[in-house]
């Protein structure tokens, strides 16, 4: 059994640059992030056409392979980069997260993550394409430092740029199991750490529980101005 809920918020900033789009069908459910940057509109719109465009390939094909994974990454950005201009050189991160025939797969560019708990354990985080996830790799800074460092912002990958490959994971299987994965843009993980996603997991029973705990801790701890969060979460149970 399959179930999902989103939030998604303007935060403390005028607009909503942040996208989300979950969609299901008879064979599964593919989910999308997508935090955008740029400025004169063009964030939302590029983080609109990354997750339209994730949906279109999803409902062509279960997007369960790695290839293709990862040409619906390419499709995406290609679409991002058309709807550049010379004034609005539009960017977006994108997660993205299919689950097919007792199979998860996901990919992501940029620092919007994918955390997968199996049975109420973290078992997986993606890791952020940014300089500040460079300096953990150097040994630098430890990874909760990341929320914090001061060039946590500049991102290294990202749909609409030269740099834009994902990274992909394929053939998760869960079919045993309680499995439960969320995805966010930075503006949401920066505030609510890891073993509280798993402390408010395991007192849901639904996804939107979950989404709202954590949402009510991370609107104890934001600053005046904070940017956009939005996330998606996503049970899968036998």
């Amino acid at each position: 059994m399959i179930t999902s809920a989103q939030i998604t918020a303007c935060g403390g900033r005028a607009e909503n640059e942040d996208t989300v789009r979950i969609r299901t069908l008879p064979a599964g459910i593919c989910a999308v992030v997508a935090d955008g940057l740029g400025g004169h509109g063009g964030g939302q719109t590029a983080s609109r056409t990354a997750a339209e465009s994730f949906l279109t390939d999803y409902e062509a094909e279960n997007l369960q392979g790695a290839e293709n994974l990862y040409h619906a990454f390419e499709h995406a950005g290609q679409k991002v980069r058309d709807r550049q201009t010379k004034r609005c050189v539009m960017k977006t991160t994108a997660v993205v997260l299919t689950i097919a025939g007792g199979r998860a797969a996901w990919g992501h560019v940029g620092d919007s993550r994918l955390y997968h708990f199996a049975d109420g354990r973290l078992t997986h985080q993606t890791m952020d394409h940014s300089v500040s996830q460079m300096a953990v790799l150097m040994g630098d800074i430890t990874p909760d430092q990341i929320r914090f460092h001061e060039d946590r912002n500049r991102v290294l990958r990202a749909l609409g740029s030269e740099n834009w490959k994902p990274d992909i994971v394929t053939d998760i299987c869960v079919e045993e199991g309680a499995h439960a994965f969320l995805l966010c843009t930075d503006g949401f993980w920066e505030y609510v750490y890891e073993e509280e996603m798993e402390k408010t997991l395991a007192a849901a029973k639904t996804p939107q529980e979950w989404l709202a705990a954590m949402e009510r801790l991370l609107l104890e701890r934001v600053k005046e101005g904070n940017d956009n969060y939005t996330a998606a979460a996503v049970f899968c149970e036998a």
